[in-house]
This record gives C-alpha cells, sequence and structure tokens, in this order.
C-alpha cells in the first residue's frame, strides 16, 4: 500500500549549465542573453531570453513621395536616368504662412492666369502671385554615400535610381526566445533541456540524455504504481467477496 500511494518522482536537472531567474544573465557561445521575464503559462511557467544585437536597417524612398525629416515634410525628388543623388524639397504648409499673415486671405485665389494671394494694405487689396508671396522652398540634396540625421539615426544614402532613394543605418535588433516547460530549446547553436522548479526560477542543462532516461524512470514508476493499485484493488474486491459469501445460508 505504502507503494500504490506514493508520490510520483519529480524532474529535477542535476548541476545544470544555468539556473536563472528574471534579469539573469546567460553566455551561450560567446554571445549573452537576459532573463526577460518568467511568467506563468495556461499549465506551466513560461521563460524569456532577449538579446540585442546590431543590426543593419533600410529604407526606400520613391520618387515624388512625401517623407519626414527634422519634423517638415519633404518631397522625394530624383532626376535623370542615372542619377547620383537624392533631392528633398521641403513642403511648405501654405495654410499655415496664409493664416500667421493678417494682412492675408486665408485662401489663395484663381484666375485665368495663375495663382494669387489676396494682401490688404491700409485698406487696399492686391493680388500677389502665389509665387512672389510664399517663400522658395528648402532644397537639401544628398549624394550617394552622404550621411544626415533621420528619425533619430545618422543613415546614409546606399543606392539611388530613377525611380528610389535607398538609405540604410545601424540599429539595435532585439531577438526574443520563449522557453517553454520541459522542452528543448537551441540558444546559439548549443541545444538545452529546460526546466523550472518553481515560478520564478529556470534552469538549463545540455544533459538531454540524463533528462530523458529521468523521464523513463517516471514512466516506468507511473505504470508500475498504476499496476499495483489495480492489483490491491482487485484483491480488496475478493476478499469482499469472499466474505460475502461466508454469510449467504446454506440450503442443506
Amino acid at each position: 500500500m505504502l507503494t500504490a500511494t506514493a508520490d510520483s518522482p519529480e524532474i529535477a536537472l542535476e548541476n545544470p549549465d544555468f539556473e536563472v531567474s528574471e534579469g539573469d544573465s546567460v553566455e551561450v557561445d560567446g554571445e549573452t542573453y537576459t532573463v526577460a521575464g518568467i511568467s506563468e503559462g495556461d499549465s506551466a511557467p513560461i521563460g524569456t531570453l532577449e538579446q540585442n544585437e546590431t543590426a543593419e536597417f533600410s529604407e526606400t524612398w520613391a520618387n515624388g513621395s512625401t517623407v519626414a525629416v527634422d519634423d517638415r515634410e519633404w518631397t522625394v525628388e530624383i532626376a535623370g536616368d542615372d542619377p547620383s543623388g537624392v533631392t528633398l524639397v521641403e513642403v511648405l504648409d501654405r495654410q499655415a504662412i496664409l493664416e500667421s499673415d493678417d494682412a492675408a486671405d486665408n485662401e489663395t485665389v484663381e484666375r485665368d492666369d495663375g495663382e494669387y494671394v489676396a494682401v490688404t494694405d491700409d485698406g487696399e487689396t492686391t493680388l500677389v502671385p502665389a509665387d512672389e508671396y510664399f517663400p522658395a522652398p528648402e532644397e537639401r540634396s544628398y549624394a550617394t554615400g552622404d550621411s544626415f540625421e533621420y528619425d533619430g539615426h545618422s543613415v546614409t544614402v546606399d543606392e539611388v535610381t530613377a525611380d528610389q532613394a535607398v538609405i540604410v543605418w545601424e540599429g539595435t535588433q532585439t531577438n526574443t526566445i520563449e522557453i517553454e516547460q520541459d522542452t528543448t530549446v537551441t540558444i546559439g547553436e548549443t541545444e538545452f533541456i529546460a526546466h523550472f522548479p518553481d515560478a520564478s526560477t529556470m534552469t538549463l542543462s545540455t544533459d538531454i540524455e540524463g533528462y530523458e532516461s529521468q523521464v523513463a524512470e517516471i514512466d516506468r514508476f507511473e505504470q508500475y504504481n498504476t499496476g499495483l493499485t489495480r492489483a490491491v484493488v482487485l484483491a480488496l474486491i475478493s476478499v469482499v467477496l469472499l466474505l460475502s459469501t461466508a454469510f449467504i445460508p446454506s440450503r442443506y
């Protein structure tokens, strides 16, 4: 009966390569990973490793498209069939310029010969050609290989064709590895078995064979325990049946 009611043995990775908690670091194959978190999953804990690495990023600007640089909008202009650079032409906020000028109407006026701005001075209104009224937009030209600040990065014009310009920059990329209970996981080029002895600790071991031996031992224990339990139950039923027959009255 003692064996039949004994608790099943549990997995315990002996001398694991790593035993870590949230915030700890794991160094594998020369790369460092951080335990970003250990949380409760649906049925078991889940660990998350993160690694920050330098990576090259790129962005493509189509000819004629609009991009935002230095909190302003610019039109991408690429001239010629075999261009060597790209020009950014400032997109003027003409509405804001009109609204900031008390002497000008807030809307331009269209005439047969063009677009005008109505400007009133000393009660007299004059139509000023829009090209004369609005300031010339700023232009910034960059040749292939030139660098400039964009979206918080120092970017370089990598390639320019008649249709588009490609800018590149280096940044930090975060790689994430999710680890589940009693599963194998490859970190770098090394394979580990992962186990969570409690809700805040993760162990990683390269002794996968040792882990599999423990699993096999537990399976044998459970099979033996189940078989023994059945035998005990059958024995008890047999005893009950034998005792019950002792109280059946004899017909002779």
